[in-house]
């Protein structure tokens, strides 16, 4: 079992950033490949960003490519997805999600419980 906690989240003017922080736990012997998460009101879950297991490969949605960054330091844990030229409909609750680089959220075997991101205008 896999427990990750999600952290970075705030308040944030758009145009801003934000670094966000999944720190796993628990049956971390295995390095699982990595993804990102979002879910905006009234809206199903959406795929934001994903990595390897080693770092070598990632993935991103449209709407963030070439804003958003995902990255990892296996010796330190953490997978960080850092967040530039935020924009309004950014927000929203962000999970990070451990097994897989797909962009189906059903292909992920563990969970966060997520961090709120708000932008404001």
């Amino acid at each position: 079992q896999v427990q990750l906690v999600e952290s970075g989240g705030g308040l944030v003017q758009a145009g801003g950033s934000l670094r966000l922080s999944c720190a796993a736990s628990g049956r971390t012997s295995t390095t699982y490949a990595m993804g990102w998460f979002r879910q905006r009101p009234g809206k199903e879950r959406e795929f934001v960003a994903a990595i390897t297991w080693n770092g070598g490969t990632t993935y991103y949605a449209d709407s963030v490519k070439g804003r958003f960054i995902i990255s990892r330091d296996n010796a330190k844990n953490p997978v960080y997805l850092q967040m530039n030229s935020l924009k309004v409909e950014d927000t929203a609750v962000y999970f990070c999600a451990a097994g897989s680089t797909s962009p189906n959220w059903h292909n992920y075997l563990y969970w966060g419980q997520g961090t709120q991101v708000a932008v404001s205008s």
